[in-house]
């Protein structure tokens, strides 16, 4: 029976003048992946030590770019007879975070050199760090050069209890420490009779054996779609990867984000039919009853799905000169898709030396900081040590579609402390509504008319409160009971803890709406003038207040409209920078969809709109009492 051998990826870092060529090409050597004519010449060094120096094999690989960023990585495959290698080596220079991050991307393991000589150095720490934040389980310290020390035992421990100590604030499965000298072949292929104190194995034999297969996601099924596609048998199918889990023929899935369920009906990759699939293979799913998927979109198991999100917080590794800024808008590719979408906040910078939070309102090139992202659309993202791929967020150039940052998905929107199944929060058990004695049509008879929320909508400027302030007056002077819920009123008390993030909108959003329903319980009519932006925000509030008596009013005046106007002279605060997460300037706005009624605030008048809206709104309050 032929053995199959597995693959293990694995990036390798190191300052300059740590040995890194030279481990890499002593390692190709005694693999077998570099044959005798490539060898170099040999040298004398001492009196009675005569070593090969190694051909630089591994600085004569071509360069890669990896998403517009040249990262000045080089990959080599190799094999042994245990198992295939893909080794990526990074430049040692001090502006390589975006290489090793790059590298480490995609690692199952990261080998980092250091100096026995000069000991641990900043970049050694940094590229431990980046290895870590990249999901790497797996660290190998390469303490190199020890025949320049003698090949000391308390040099080399010495070193490992340092590391030992930074290390143990990384989140890493496993670190290994070996002391090894590349040069002359100490502990990289075979132990080494030098340091005869030192228990572990060396470097290659340790490579072979290591155990990967446990780090895969095979529970949350998650298939990022390239392009829809046509099978031979005139199926619909759909091409692309599987970032985790397991795919099979029969499987549910839902297509994301239109949310069609349907079932897999085959697996086929390189016009071979496939029992299963796993990460991370890319195959063509055939789909059942002709649902199709479009590149961007996401496939996952019905009652496994991601959460869609507006906002994330993620750690980022800023790639670009121009530094991270907060307020500035990008483009966000998350796997196939791109959205817009800003830093709406940067909590700290990370100090890679200790680790330590610094303050910091940018992030510079080659510089790891904490940030909050907003996001115009929402995305269906997890975390990214669960998920490497569908945790990543690529930072885009908007003109260019340059590579600016990476940043890695590391905690979502807090969850309720009770949450039921829809994700919200469920009320105590022990809290039991009271019905009133009152009902709704013995209002509706003593008021003489019947409730209703008017809920305008649209962005800053567009004459919310313009027109629900004169709603009201028309209405009370036809002798209507009303009253106008303004959302800067509301932010002085109410709503007063609230700020601007999409977690905080939507419960500026929610609790608005409650008090509506309130008020609309006691027979009143109720004017709402809030901006509230996302669609699925103002679907909620429709769901609370109730679809009879939701009366959604879209004033639709553009960005250059309202900003003309600019009352507040928010426009301009928010071109500066000043105001993030600014509604149509760094933050979405999604225009409604099928309003009961909409209002070109933006070219007709106050008179001619409110016109308008009073002749839409009296038939659905007049009562017949």
């Amino acid at each position: 029976m032929t053995h199959k051998r597995d693959l293990l990826r694995f990036a390798l870092a190191g300052d300059v003048e740590t040995g890194k060529t030279t481990l890499l090409d002593r390692l190709l050597r005694d693999a077998g992946a570099i044959d005798e004519a490539r060898r170099g010449a040999p040298r004398r060094r001492g009196d009675d030590d005569t070593v090969r120096v190694p051909a630089s094999v591994s600085d004569g690989l071509l360069a890669e770019r990896a998403r517009a960023i040249t990262v000045d990585i080089a990959q080599r495959g190799f094999s042994t007879a245990e198992r295939r290698f893909i080794v990526t080596d990074t430049p040692g220079h001090a502006t390589s975070t975006r290489s090793v991050a790059a590298a480490a991307a995609t690692a199952d393991l990261a080998i980092v050199l250091i100096d026995a000589q000069t000991g641990i150095r900043t970049p050694a720490r940094r590229h431990a760090f980046i290895a870590s934040l990249m999901g790497v389980p797996r660290l190998v310290v390469a303490v190199n050069k020890m025949d320049l020390v003698g090949y000391d035992q308390v040099v080399f421990e010495r070193i490992k209890d340092e590391f030992g100590a930074f290390a143990a604030r990384l989140h890493l499965a496993d670190l290994t420490l070996i002391p090894m000298s590349a040069l002359a072949g100490d502990n990289v292929a075979i132990p080494s009779e030098r340091m005869p104190w030192y228990a572990g194995q060396a470097l290659l034999p340790y490579l072979e054996a290591v155990y990967i297969a446990g780090a895969a996601n095979l529970v949350d099924f998650r298939f990022t779609v390239d392009r829809a596609a046509r099978l031979d048998d005139g199926g619909q199918g759909v091409a692309g990867e599987i970032a985790s889990g397991v795919a099979r023929p029969g499987d549910a899935v839902v297509v994301l984000p239109s949310g069609k369920r349907t079932h897999v009906t085959r697996l086929v990759a390189a016009g071979e039919e496939l029992a299963q699939a796993a990460p991370p293979m890319a195959v063509t799913l055939g789909l059942a009853d002709d649902v199709v998927a479009h590149r961007g979109d996401m496939l996952a198991h019905p009652a496994n799905v991601p959460p869609a999100e507006r906002a994330v917080e993620a750690m980022m590794v800023w790639m670009a000169e121009a530094p991270l800024a907060e307020g500035n808008v990008y483009l966000v590719r998350h796997a196939n898709r791109i959205v817009r979408g800003s830093c709406a906040n940067l909590a700290y910078r990370v100090n890679p030396d200790t680790l330590r939070r610094e303050p910091a309102t940018t992030l510079g090139q080659d510089e790891i900081g904490r940030a909050r992202l907003t996001l115009f659309e929402p995305i269906f993202a997890d975390e990214y040590r669960r998920n490497r791929v569908t945790g990543t967020l690529l930072l885009l150039d908007p003109e260019t579609q340059a590579t600016l940052g990476a940043a890695m998905v590391v905690d979502r929107r807090a969850s309720p402390a009770v949450a039921g199944e829809d994700g919200e929060a469920q009320v105590s058990r022990n809290v039991v509504w009271e019905r009133s004695g009152v009902d709704a049509e013995e209002r509706a008879a003593l008021l003489h008319q019947r409730p209703l929320t008017i809920w305008l909508t649209g962005l800053s400027g567009s004459g919310k409160s313009t027109i629900g302030r004169a709603l009201e007056r028309r209405l009370v002077d036809a002798g209507h009971a009303c009253f106008v819920l303004d959302g800067d009123n509301l932010r002085h008390g109410l709503n007063r803890n609230l700020g601007f993030t999409p977690e905080d909108r939507r419960e500026n959003v929610r609790r608005t709406a409650e008090a509506a329903r309130l008020m609309n319980d006691a027979g009143l009519i109720v004017i709402t003038a809030l901006i509230s932006p996302y669609a699925e925000d103002r679907a909620m509030a429709r769901q609370v207040i109730g679809a009879e008596r939701f009366f959604e009013t879209y004033l639709a005046a553009d960005v250059d409209a309202c900003e003309q106007r600019d009352p507040k002279g928010l426009y301009v605060k928010a071109r500066r920078g000043e105001i993030p997460e600014f509604t149509g300037v760094n933050a979405p706005y999604e225009a409604p969809d099928g309003p009961a009624i909409e209002l070109p605030t933006g070219t007709l008048g106050v008179r001619e709109c409110l016109d308008r809206l009073v002749a839409a709104v009296l038939p659905r309050v007049a009562s017949a009492y």
